[in-house]
């Protein structure tokens, strides 16, 4: 089953895409979410209509980045619902689409600093607690990424390649704790472009989009996924019913790395 009815939750970059279907999907099965992202007007906004929609969710703002901050996140989590059993280390950063030697090294460390030493650091202060219990669950959000190279995103696939080791080596440490530590990695997602997409002009928008459909449409299930549709695997991999499951990499790509076919998305 995939109920996790009373358990409490950590999602971080729950503000928008991704993140916030987790979250939704996570609060959709019973659990009290703590939604944390670095744009407080976004993930209040997750938050609430969580809550609107008979759900328990609270926001906690976070640079997950930031060591203080990612451990006042998972203090709050735990002060508010009295413990703490799902972690799920969401946020993430892209990056500037460059090959290596046009990156500014001040741009690779963010990249770096977000999506890997955040995922570092809450796992850090979240763990503690799941010994105590004997009992915890950590989902990462790597990528294809992480798995392949990728045309021009040098920081980012190096990010994600060390979330996808980083989950194996969590899982053959805290395993014999009672602690469960998977990953997701997600291909295209329909997240109209993230964050960077806000960023764009209406015609740089449609272009950047019509890249991401038509490397979308040449993988074997021809189509981008919904972000809910990555929020219900993550859902299950945080439930009992993926009990017997750690150290698991579970692509929700529609078949984008049995391809190593990226069309034109370098573009």
């Amino acid at each position: 089953m995939t109920s996790i009815e009373g358990k409490t939750a950590v999602v971080t970059g729950a503000g928008n895409g991704i993140g916030r279907a987790i979250a939704f999907s996570l609060a959709g099965a019973g659990a009290q979410v703590v939604v944390s992202d670095v744009l407080a007007d976004d993930g209040e906004r997750t938050a609430t209509e969580i809550a609107d929609s008979s759900g328990r969710a609270t926001f906690v703002q976070a640079d997950v980045s930031d060591a203080a901050q990612a451990e006042n996140l998972v203090a709050t989590a735990v002060d508010r619902y009295a413990g703490l059993d799902i972690l799920v280390n969401n946020a993430g950063v892209g990056g500037r689409q460059l090959r290596l030697h046009e990156v500014e090294p001040e741009d690779f460390d963010r990249v770096v600093d977000v999506n890997l030493r955040g995922t570092f650091l809450c796992s850090k202060y979240a763990i503690p607690h799941f010994l105590a219990q004997h009992d915890g669950r950590i989902v990462n959000t790597a990528s294809t990424y992480g798995l392949v190279g990728a045309p021009k995103a040098p920081a980012y696939c190096a990010s994600k390649g060390a979330i996808v080791n980083l989950t194996r080596q969590l899982a053959v440490d805290y395993g014999p704790d009672g602690i469960r530590v998977n990953a997701v990695c997600p291909g295209y997602i329909d997240t109209g472009l993230g964050r960077r997409g806000p960023t764009l002009t209406p015609e740089q928008f449609a272009e950047a989009s019509a890249v991401r459909e038509r490397a979308a449409a040449r993988q074997p299930l021809g189509r981008q996924a919904q972000p809910a549709e990555v929020g219900e695997v993550v859902l299950f991999l945080a439930s009992d019913a993926a009990s017997f499951m750690t150290g698991s990499i579970v692509t929700v790509d529609g078949g984008c790395v049995t391809t190593f076919n990226y069309g034109d998305a370098s573009n």
